[in-house]
């Protein structure tokens, strides 16, 4: 199965190409540009030099939250139509567990971290050994403070992963011993790990219903946080 897989969540972004479980490639870029303005051409870019074509994929994956509202919605809205248009399946990933899936830990904890504001984060945490990746906390966002409370007495390694990797780190790493901050090149959230996580959803028999699919971004926008405080004056 031919599977292309996107990355919007943060600030970069990046498209990566399945061939069943072989990547055939993957794109990135992080220059800030929008991701309306790259997403696209760097799937049709990818493509091209895969030597494939868009009617040749055959299922497409997308990190759909947490992460960027803007973000998160641009790249669902990508799969969508991309799904729709060539009536394929489309499926929808945790960001986090796509991140972790990413880092390719194989002792210890994995702890995907993306900066939420307002002194959270976007947090799951998964238990990693060569079997592969046990979830062991839920999509959430969390504050520091909390996350350190459950991490402190940790007895493994803590393989932080996520554009909120050094925020987590510089706060917690008096606290928590075991923290273990990732290279620069392995702190944002990659195509890769959407394609894998996607992988084993359709391992599992998922039928990658793209009608169904929405971001999930576990807490409301400003701008609704606005409005239910003001109709609750």
């Amino acid at each position: 199965m031919l599977l292309l897989a996107f990355e919007t969540s943060a600030k970069a972004a990046s498209v990566a190409l399945f061939d069943g479980e072989i990547l055939l490639g993957e794109s990135y870029q992080n220059t800030g540009l929008t991701h309306s303005q790259t997403l696209l051409v760097m799937a049709q870019e990818l493509l091209s030099q895969c030597r494939k074509t868009p009617a040749d994929v055959q299922a497409v994956a997308v990190a759909n939250g947490p992460g960027s509202f803007t973000g998160v919605r641009i790249g669902v809205a990508a799969a969508k139509g991309f799904a729709w248009g060539s009536d394929i399946p489309c499926y929808g990933v945790s960001t986090l567990e796509a991140m972790a899936l990413g880092l390719g830990a194989y002792d210890g904890i994995v702890c995907p971290v993306m900066d939420a504001r307002r002194s959270q984060v976007y947090n799951a945490l998964f238990d990693a050994s060569p079997a592969g990746l046990v979830r062991t906390a839920p999509d959430r966002a969390i504050s520091l403070a909390e996350l350190g409370e459950e991490l402190k007495n940790a007895k493994k390694p803590i393989f932080l992963v996520g554009d909120g990797s050094k925020l987590c780190y510089d706060t917690l790493k008096d606290t928590v011993p075991g923290l273990v901050l990732p290279p620069q090149h392995r702190m944002h959230q990659r195509a890769l790990g959407v394609g894998l996580a996607a992988l084993q959803q359709i391992a599992a028999g998922d039928s990658g219903d793209g009608n169904a699919l929405a971001p999930n971004y576990l807490r409301l926008s400003q701008a609704e946080r606005e409005r239910l405080e003001r109709e609750n004056k």
